[in-house]
């Protein structure tokens, strides 16, 4: 297994990917403000045996007043594949107070999101429409692998 620096500390690498788009490649304006704004398909490999849940966060930070959040979940199972526009996990609060997936629509030139997966060795059990912070810190000392998958979109 590879391990590598994620969030901070040294984790598992999770190989994340989506068979909608590579890795620093455009995403489909299907999961835009501009398509369907909808979630794509995740596929997460290598998830070490004793995680017990995944967490997702999706930012964008090449926004103008900082990073915007775009999609929070957490306790999704650690399957390894997450279905297009599936209703997983519990639901955080994103940067526009939806509780949920808010695709890509910036208003100028190309933005790259950042989809980070964690395997976790718990399930967190935290409310619904907690926000990216209070996962991020919930999910402290429970992350024992990681992984992005970076896409781009610019509108036209």
């Amino acid at each position: 297994m590879d391990t590598s620096i994620f969030a901070g500390i040294t984790v598992v690498v999770l190989q994340v990917a989506s068979p909608s788009f590579g890795n620093n490649d455009k995403m489909p304006s299907k999961f835009t403000c501009d398509g369907d704004n909808i979630h794509p398909a995740i596929s997460v490999k290598g998830v070490p045996k004793e995680a017990k849940s995944l967490a997702i966060i999706l930012e964008a930070p090449d926004a103008m007043n900082g990073t915007v959040i775009h999609w929070v979940a957490w306790d999704i199972e650690p399957a390894g594949d997450i279905a297009e526009k599936s209703a997983i996990g519990t639901k955080g609060k994103n940067s526009h107070g939806v509780h949920g997936y808010m695709g890509p629509c910036p208003p100028e030139g190309t933005h790259h999101y950042h989809f980070k997966v964690y395997a976790l060795d718990r399930m967190l059990g935290l409310r619904e429409g907690s926000s990216s912070a209070q996962l991020e810190a919930a999910m402290k000392g429970h992350i024992i692998a990681g992984g992005e998958l970076i896409g781009l979109y610019q509108r036209l």
